[in-house]
């Protein structure tokens, strides 16, 4: 069903609405993300019969190994990366959609659900490429790091997120940041497609049912969830691909096609295809609460911002009444 494109936001809007949802949602979440890497990064024919017999199968065992051994802020590690790119990736994300949406509008200013599909693959394509592949390769090596955060001569390899950055560029080069940007275009760009259609389709379909212009936030919360769990469903291979491909060192003269093919068969051919769901659970838990929250507070935080703005042009209006009627 066609939409009516809504009064666009400004940049700066998107930016402050984006980046508060970001930071919420990071916050919030990001402990389910280091238990889905830890779960995608394993692979029990490296280790012995009674280790891969012990090691922990469930998100919920996974994560309780994690703090046993290492303390409960080893759940946040890569933290740092994430919050710091949060920001221009949401602003990016909102404000490039919006951008899209605009341009695939028909001449009365309505905007297709086709269209709507359109400008989430291409937002999420703009993201992947300016801000989450770097932002993921640092993330990934700091979480696939096992060390105790509560034991100071226990000193990782990377010790925060710059640290890790510098390291990476020094020891294996600049490129090395964008290592499977291909397969991250490729996850964001299902990723926002499906999640901005079911999102926008959902809110669509409430407020009419509801005769609401604007829906509670509560009911934000509930379709940013629904539609946030969407896109993990669809693309969990090509997830857990990327997290082997970016963990792993660079190796001198091998091609992007080459390693991810050579990634691919080790997964099919050692561990079985069940593998490439691997962390499935988690990730559906850390990316549909994260979509609801990151909605919620986008829409309450544009909602404010929108007010804000109002608020001096509605006052400059009652001077000029005023001024009128003296």
């Amino acid at each position: 069903m066609p939409q009516t494109k809504a009064s666009k936001p400004t940049l700066t809007t998107h930016l402050f609405a984006g980046g508060a949802a970001g930071l919420a949602e990071a916050m919030c979440c990001h402990p389910l993300d280091t238990i889905k890497v830890r779960m995608q990064l394993k692979n029990s024919r490296r280790l012995s019969p009674e280790a891969a017999k012990a090691a922990p199968k469930s998100f919920l065992g996974v994560g309780q190994r994690i703090v046993q051994r290492e303390g409960v802020l080893a759940l946040y590690k890569g933290l740092g990366a994430v919050v710091t790119g949060i920001v221009p990736k949401m602003a990016i994300r909102f404000s490039s959609f919006e951008l899209y949406k605009s341009w695939l509008a028909d001449a009365d200013g309505k905007v297709s659900t086709s269209a709507v599909f359109l400008a989430g693959l291409g937002a999420g394509t703009t993201e992947a490429v300016a801000v989450v592949t770097p932002m993921d390769v640092i993330k990934i090596r700091l979480q696939a790091q096992r060390h105790s955060t509560v034991d100071p001569m226990d000193i990782p390899k990377y010790r925060n997120a710059m640290h890790a950055a510098f390291t990476i560029v020094k020891e294996e080069g600049f490129m090395t940041l964008y290592k499977g940007v291909t397969l991250t275009a490729l996850r964001q760009a299902t990723n926002q497609a499906v999640n901005f259609t079911f999102y926008q389709e959902f809110k669509r379909i409430a407020g009419n049912l509801q005769n609401l212009d604007e829906l509670p936030s509560y009911q934000h919360l509930i379709l940013g969830g629904v539609s946030g769990a969407m896109g993990p469903l669809s693309n969990a291979p090509i997830d857990t691909i990327k997290t082997r491909i970016q963990k792993a060192p660079s190796v001198p003269g091998e091609s992007g096609w080459s390693r991810f093919v050579n990634v691919t068969r080790e997964i099919a051919h050692k561990e079985g295809y069940k593998a490439f769901y691997r962390g499935i659970t988690p990730r559906i838990l850390r990316v549909a609460p994260g979509q609801a929250i990151t909605f919620m507070v986008y829409e309450k935080v544009r909602s404010w911002i929108d007010v804000w703005n109002a608020a001096p042009a509605k006052s400059e209006h009652v001077h000029l009444e005023n001024k009128k009627y003296a």
